[in-house]
């Protein structure tokens, strides 16, 4: 998990998440899933913060709980980008759904570019990566990477139901096409 989701999380563990987006909403949601899963919920140690998205020249990594009020997350930390590109690198199946932060701004694209390199790389080693989402598609563009993934699919919602196995009305078409 990262990118602004991660924030949900780290309020749901009573960080201090500063002015970063939290869906308050979700924040049960979250607890529940960090009760369920674990040791196994894999989430930012680190976070690259700043005043705002404009001022990201002035982002600054910070230990996961040490956000300061008055600033927000904006990407994940130099840490978790090396954490979460080692555990790309040893799964044989990733699915990518999201950026890990404001990739269009540098510098707060390293957590993004991090986990698309790892990716590439993963796929070049026989591994089955999985991009969903018009953001992460558009990620993996920028970095050139996109022919490198062995799916990148726009539809990053639809991707996320056609794993859970619901019916999909395109592919429901296409597949009574074949019939």
């Amino acid at each position: 998990i990262g990118g602004a989701m991660a924030c949900t999380f780290f309020e749901a563990m009573e960080f201090e998440t500063g002015e970063s987006l939290v869906e308050d909403d979700r924040v049960d949601m979250a607890e529940d899933l960090i009760e369920r899963a674990g040791f196994r919920l894999t989430l930012p140690h680190d976070a690259m913060v700043a005043p705002s998205i404009e001022e990201a020249s002035s982002a600054h990594a910070v230990k996961r709980d040490a956000i300061p009020e008055d600033e927000a997350m904006l990407d994940i930390g130099p840490d978790s980008a090396a954490s979460y590109a080692r555990a790309i690198l040893t799964a044989k199946t990733i699915v990518w759904n999201g950026p890990m932060g404001v990739f269009e701004k540098p510098p707060l694209d390293a957590g993004t570019m991090a986990v698309a390199r790892a990716m590439a790389e993963a796929t070049a080693k026989g591994a089955t990566t999985i991009v969903g989402g018009g953001d992460s598609a558009a990620a993996v563009e920028q970095a050139g990477l996109s022919n490198q993934m062995s799916h990148v699919s726009t539809g990053g919602g639809a991707s996320l139901e056609f794993l859970e196995g619901k019916k999909l009305p395109g592919v429901e078409c296409l597949d009574e096409q074949e019939r």
